[in-house]
């Protein structure tokens, strides 16, 4: 016996979106001798600093025998918490470094309700290191904007939630 389902009821017992986040990243253009794109991490961390999901990683991926992986370490607090567990590349995370600039990433986390913290790392050659986090709580109910700012390394963070 054959049970027909109007189309119309299954979609409506999927949801019309997942839940996301949108990351925004400036690179500020620094007035220095000699200027290297930074190498850069970006990853929600629960709040025992563990990782609960790696969003991107931008390093030196065009490098000879792949170099670029060797000054990974230099992005420390993200290495130390991830990376070294991690074979490098990620499909879907790690890319090349970038210019100075804005840039935007997007993901669908899969995150247990509580509290978390958006994290970016730059480390740059002959240059420094900075962290910037940005705390949120999961799930956003409504749509939901937090911000954070480096103060060298890094520009303006802006993480937007979408429930």
């Amino acid at each position: 016996m054959r049970i027909a389902v109007p189309a119309l009821a299954l979609l409506s017992a999927v949801p019309a979106s997942a839940a996301g986040v949108t990351v925004s990243v400036e690179i500020p253009k620094l007035d220095v001798a000699e200027y290297h794109k930074p190498y850069l991490a970006i990853w929600i961390e629960k709040s025992d600093q563990s990782v609960a999901a790696n969003l991107a990683v931008w390093y030196g991926t065009k490098l000879k025998e792949n170099e670029g992986e060797k000054w990974l370490k230099d992005l420390r607090q993200w290495w130390r918490r991830a990376g070294r567990d991690l074979k490098m590349p990620i499909d879907g995370v790690s890319g090349p470094t970038r210019a100075p600039g804005t840039e935007t990433v997007t993901a669908t986390p899969t995150l247990e309700p509580g509290s978390y913290s958006l994290v970016v790392e730059a480390a740059r050659e002959s240059g420094g290191r900075e962290v910037v986090k940005v705390p949120f709580t999961w799930p956003a109910e409504a749509a939901t904007s937090a911000s954070g700012a480096g103060t060298s390394e890094l520009g303006a963070i802006k993480l937007d939630i979408q429930p």
